[in-house]
């Protein structure tokens, strides 16, 4: 069997969406989760993740987040909120980023996962996979390896046979990934080998049969993200993903998973 790291994203964005994952990581369901720290409540979800986690092999990662349009932790570019994803992608391909301003937000959310956990992240990875875009790659690599040198990175190079059709969304994140894995590798930094999960989360989608591809398409070691959550109001103000959060919840939870593993030959634990 292959053993697969099926990480839940957003932790900590909202409370329906972190009770939803510390529900999954409860039932064995998932394997991994990344936090936002951004958000007020961090010390309090921290505290229920870590009675969750505690006697569980599950990888709790800080999920660097620099979109969105909240407020950031340090004090941003133009004194504004953190900016939606369009626009930071276009700045940071323009060569328009302030390295400093996003080096220290960097280090304020590595300090507040340390804070909140008492430990180093054991993975990183971004919101909306900023964390492999130039201007914020480098930066990302070097707070890894000073805050967390024992963390892995995601590397969203996506695993050729869980494409979907011609998955335009998955080949572009792959794009902006690329060399990230050899980048972290020669600074002595890990990453994981294959990676699948993205789709239009707009759309009304089956997430069983999209599951069960993106398992069977990724090989050993490889990360499979996933968005489950139940909604509330925190969450709309704060993210426009939310129905299909519950869709991926209920097959995640469901009588339909253990099914979905045992076809696609995967072990989580």
């Amino acid at each position: 069997m292959k053993h697969i790291i099926l990480c839940a994203d957003d932790y900590a964005i909202a409370p329906g969406v972190s009770t939803a994952i510390r529900r999954l990581i409860a039932g064995r369901r998932i394997n991994a989760t990344s936090v936002m720290t951004i958000f007020p409540g961090l010390p309090d979800e921290a505290r229920q993740l870590k009675s969750v986690v505690a006697d569980k092999e599950v990888s709790v990662g800080l999920h660097i987040t620099l979109t969105g349009g909240t407020a950031p932790l340090t004090p941003w570019i133009d004194g504004a909120n953190l900016p939606p994803l369009g626009e930071l992608v276009l700045r940071a391909f323009t060569g328009r980023l302030d390295a400093r301003a996003i080096a220290a937000e960097i280090d304020a959310q590595f300090t507040a996962f340390a804070d909140a956990f008492g430990r180093p992240p054991d993975h990183v990875d971004g919101h909306q996979h900023v964390h492999v875009l130039p201007g914020i790659r480098g930066a990302v690599l070097k707070a890894t390896r000073r805050h967390a040198p024992g963390a892995w990175l995601r590397n969203v190079k996506p695993a050729t046979a869980a494409l979907i059709g011609l998955d335009l969304k998955g080949r572009l994140i792959g794009a902006f990934g690329h060399g990230f894995a050899q980048d972290a590798a020669r600074i002595g930094l890990a990453t994981n080998t294959g990676f699948a999960g993205a789709y239009d989360f707009g759309a009304d989608h089956d997430f069983a049969p999209l599951l069960t591809h993106f398992l069977k398409g990724v090989p050993d070691g490889a990360v499979v993200m996933v968005h489950p959550g139940h909604v509330d109001d925190p969450l709309t103000a704060r993210d426009p993903v939310t129905h299909q959060r519950e869709v991926e919840f209920e097959v995640l939870h469901g009588p339909l998973m253990p099914a979905i593993l045992a076809e696609t030959d995967v072990r989580l634990f």
